[in-house]
C-alpha cells in the first residue's frame, strides 16, 4: 500500500466522518443560537433551557438522518473492503 492510497483512505475518512456528523452538529448549532437568542432577549438565564431542547432536536436528528448516516458509513466500508481485497 503506498501513501497516494493511506492518504486517499483517510481523505475518505474524514469526509465521511464529516457528512454523517455534519447534519446533526449543524441542528444542535441552530437550536443553540436560537435558544441563546432567546435568553438574551427575554433574560432568563434557566440552564434547563438551554440542554433539553438541544437534547429533544438532536435526538430527532439522530433518527430522521439515521438513514443517510447509515448508507454513507456503509458505501465507505463497502470502497474499503474493496481496496483491500483489491491489495491481497
Amino acid at each position: 500500500m503506498d501513501e497516494a492510497s493511506i492518504l486517499a483512505v483517510g481523505r475518505d475518512a474524514l469526509s465521511v466522518i464529516l457528512w454523517t456528523a455534519g447534519p446533526i452538529m449543524l441542528t444542535g448549532l441552530l437550536v443553540g443560537l436560537a435558544i441563546a437568542l432567546f435568553q438574551a432577549l427575554t433574560t432568563i438565564q434557566e440552564l434547563t433551557l438551554t440542554f433539553v431542547p438541544k437534547i429533544l432536536v438532536i435526538f430527532i436528528s439522530i433518527i430522521v438522518f439515521l438513514p443517510f448516516m447509515m448508507t454513507t458509513v456503509l458505501e465507505f466500508s463497502r470502497r474499503l473492503f474493496d481496496h483491500i481485497t483489491l491489495l491481497g
